[in-house]
């Protein structure tokens, strides 16, 4: 019943949170590896693989590169999929930290985030320190954990390659409820299943899963040393696409938005929740 997935959610965001504040915690050595173009690469590669055409948010355009070494088992998760008669799409991939902090708190993410917290309260509006802690979840809050800076994370869905359908995941990239956690009890056999078959298929790769996202891999960064106790190789970084450098980001674990930003975007939120 809704208690049942109210309690749920709250301890999945709860454990969210303390695994991002672990992340944070893990040393990183920066190895210094240059990124590579994923449109490039499937091109490349002849593979049927698709990229999202969306925004990642409004005028910016997603960044679809990776480090150098993790195109190879990109490709040949595309190419597995392919086999299995289904098409990889990335939905996201590099991003930067200017990205990060600005997805946070952009409508269409804040307002989602901030209804289903009220969900979660029954109604009581997030002091900024709760709404702060739930961002943190879903949308990290520091370049450290933010694994997208670190050029070694991707967001994806799956399509039927005989007629383009979504497969069931029990919900479309990127939904925010108690379905979003990798393994929830909330979602139809069906959809369990394809998660999990998803998951396989990846690790068979090397990309680990986000356990609190059925969308989001990753391989090589914090979350990898967290969830599988390799060191991280890749850390937040500064990438120009222009030229190809790279700088490691000066004090990864300092906060993208602060107190107040986020206090600011639950009273413009609820503005536009209430109009």
């Amino acid at each position: 019943d809704d208690a049942q997935r109210r309690v749920y959610w709250a301890q999945q965001m709860d454990e969210a949170h303390q695994f991002m504040m672990r992340c944070a915690q893990h040393p990183v050595t920066e190895c210094g590896e240059p990124f590579a173009s994923i449109p490039d690469a499937i091109k490349q590669a002849d593979v049927e693989a698709m990229l999202s055409d969306s925004q990642v948010i409004e005028g910016v355009d997603r960044i679809f590169f990776i480090r150098q070494s993790l195109i190879a088992p990109l490709i040949a998760v595309a190419r597995d999929m392919n086999d299995r008669g289904w098409i990889l799409k990335i939905e996201d991939a590099f991003r930067t930290r200017q990205i990060q902090k600005d997805l946070a708190r952009t409508p269409v993410v804040f307002d989602r985030a901030l209804k289903t917290v009220l969900w979660e309260t029954g109604g009581k509006t997030p002091d900024p320190e709760f709404m702060f802690k739930r961002v943190l979840a879903l949308v990290a809050y520091c370049p450290q954990v933010g694994t997208h800076t670190s050029g070694s994370a991707i967001d994806i869905s799956v399509l039927n390659r005989d007629g383009g359908r979504e497969i069931d995941r029990g919900a479309p990239y990127i939904e925010l409820s108690e379905k979003t956690p990798m393994t929830s009890p909330f979602v139809s056999p069906e959809a369990q299943a394809n998660r999990k078959a998803i998951t396989e298929l990846m690790r068979r790769h090397g990309f680990l899963e986000y356990p609190y996202e059925f969308w989001h891999y990753n391989q090589g960064d914090v979350y990898e040393t967290d969830l599988n106790g390799k060191p991280a190789r890749f850390g937040p970084v500064d990438f120009d696409q222009t030229t190809g450098a790279l700088t490691p980001i000066d004090n990864p674990t300092e906060p993208l938005n602060s107190l107040d930003e986020i206090r600011r975007s639950i009273d413009e939120s609820l503005a536009r929740l209430t109009a």
